[in-house]
């Protein structure tokens, strides 16, 4: 299917927060941003959420949900299925998680505005990926997988952070009436699919739901369900189920998420004197990634065993990773809209902050990875060119 292709996921997501940015100033803004607002409740299930924080809460607990999958699969059967070979890029995950926290803190020095020091910790999956597939011919395999590794970690220490610094008026009854769903969620998912009982998948999409609530009403943000399900879900069920969802995924739920988090009016916009947010964001974004995950990914394949150093980059590649690992777009802006929730004209800024730091990052990453896969290609071209010395002809052996 069309809408499993990273290219158009990475378009969609660059389109809706384009068309999110001109309607929201357009003569039309004021009644999108009215829909945007306009709560949709559930009273006897205790939801009280407007639009936005249905998408925000809703549709992308599937987004994180599928990223469980994912990285899953990675721990499992694909590039970190040992401690060995997840050491570095775990290490260059952490690193891009530190570095950007950090230049935003120095570039942020009020309390009031510090909250936002997650924002820039993040990249963007669909995103990264689906920009170095536009100009990755050439470039080894392990790349991408790299880069799928670190932007799966990254997401992971992102969900933390989120638990951790963006959870209020925590109730830990729901919290922990979630865990024996989850629990029976993941037990009935080995058996739904290896023993035909398919009976059990409606089971499943209840329990799955029930463990959402749960969750949301536990006040811990509600997409950490989608990640506890995605990964405690048997992985040939949830392979399925990926294969099912990741068109939606793409095409719908991450498209309007980008949409509603791109609403925003520019000329309310810092009035007079802006606050240093949208700065902080737009350079810890690019450059605090590119600092990060370079210098986590050099001290990663210098701390692993000599035999095991295969596993690391070379310092080319590794840049290519490092650049696009700035694109954070996604849960940098859930992030931006739960650390300034109270402060609209803050958030507003945080946004264009968001969208500019990642836009950069993106055109670096494309000039990056285009000149590292052409070096690439011309060093295959070089050793599948006949073994001759000029002026003499070559053996026939």
């Amino acid at each position: 299917m069309i809408f499993r292709s990273e290219r158009l996921s990475a378009a969609l997501l660059v389109l809706a927060a384009a068309l999110g940015l001109v309607l929201a100033n357009s003569p039309v803004g004021e009644g999108i941003l009215g829909v945007r607002d306009t709560y949709l409740d559930i009273p006897w299930l205790g939801i009280h959420l407007s639009v936005g924080h249905w998408i925000t809460d809703g549709l992308l607990a599937v987004f994180f949900f599928l990223a469980a999958i994912e990285l899953r699969h990675e721990l499992t059967r694909g590039e970190l299925d040992s401690p060995r070979k997840a050491f570095i890029p775990v290490i260059a995950a952490v690193g891009g998680v530190i570095a950007p926290a950090v230049i935003f803190l120095l570039l942020v020095p009020d309390p009031a505005l510090a909250a936002g020091w997650p924002i820039p910790t993040a990249t963007d999956i669909a995103f990264a990926l689906g920009v170095l597939s536009l100009v990755a011919r050439g470039l080894p395999a392990r790349v991408r997988a790299f880069l799928l590794a670190l932007a799966v970690i990254d997401d992971l220490i992102a969900i933390v952070l989120i638990a951790f610094f963006f959870t209020t008026d925590l109730a830990p009854l729901p919290l922990l009436a979630a865990v024996p769903v989850i629990l029976v969620f993941g037990f009935l998912s080995h058996r739904v699919l290896g023993r035909g009982k398919r009976v059990l998948i409606p089971v499943l999409v209840l329990l799955g739901l029930a463990a959402w609530l749960l969750v949301l009403l536990s006040g811990v943000h509600a997409t950490i369900a989608g990640v506890a399900l995605g990964l405690i879900m048997a992985p040939h069920a949830a392979e399925r189920v990926r294969h099912v969802l990741e068109p939606w995924s793409n095409a719908v739920v991450l498209p309007l998420f980008a949409f509603t988090a791109s609403l925003v009016v520019v000329p309310a916009v810092g009035g007079e004197a802006w606050s240093p947010v949208f700065l902080a964001l737009a350079i810890a974004l690019p450059i605090g990634k590119v600092l990060g995950i370079g210098a986590g990914g050099i001290l990663g394949s210098r701390l692993v065993p000599a035999s095991e150093r295969r596993a690391a980059l070379p310092l080319g590649d590794l840049a290519v990773v490092a650049t696009l690992g700035g694109i954070g777009f996604t849960v940098s802006l859930l992030m931006n809209e739960l650390a300034y929730e109270g402060q609209p004209e803050v958030a507003a800024e945080g946004t264009l902050g968001v969208l500019t730091g990642s836009t950069v990052a993106a055109i670096a990453g494309v000039v990056v990875t285009a000149i590292r896969a052409a070096q690439h290609r011309r060093a295959v071209a070089s050793s599948d060119a006949p073994d001759a010395t000029p002026g003499r002809p070559t053996s026939g052996r």
